[in-house]
């Protein structure tokens, strides 16, 4: 089990303050739910030869309406940062039921 030996870790955002993450990928899943202090505290976690990808969907935060999300100022601060890419998906990648595409267009209609 790669659990067990070590290879794999799941850890929650609060044990990482103090650590450095060197020779690991990282994936910080669900970012659109990290306050700005938890993203920036985890994004300057990562060590040496390491890579982190960071996931997640600001339509479907659960951050109270007062709380600006960790990942929606991620992409504003680190835009133009090199050796940082953002790859952003529309409802054409949605691989669920094909209704869920047509759900998802919906809500960003009503939102426009």
């Amino acid at each position: 089990n790669l659990m067990e030996r070590g290879i794999i870790e799941v850890a929650p955002l609060a044990y990482m303050r103090g650590r450095t993450l060197n020779n690991a990928f990282v994936i910080i899943d669900e970012a659109q739910n990290t306050t700005p202090a938890q993203m920036k505290m985890v994004l300057t976690r990562l060590g040496s030869r390491s890579r982190m990808v960071v996931t997640g969907d600001l339509t479907q935060t659960d951050l109270s309406s007062n709380q600006p999300s960790g990942l929606a100022i991620t992409l504003k601060i680190l835009k133009s940062v090199e050796g940082i890419a953002f790859c952003e998906l529309t409802n054409k990648d949605v691989v669920r039921n094909p209704l869920v595409q047509r759900i998802v267009t919906a809500y960003q209609n009503y939102e426009q």
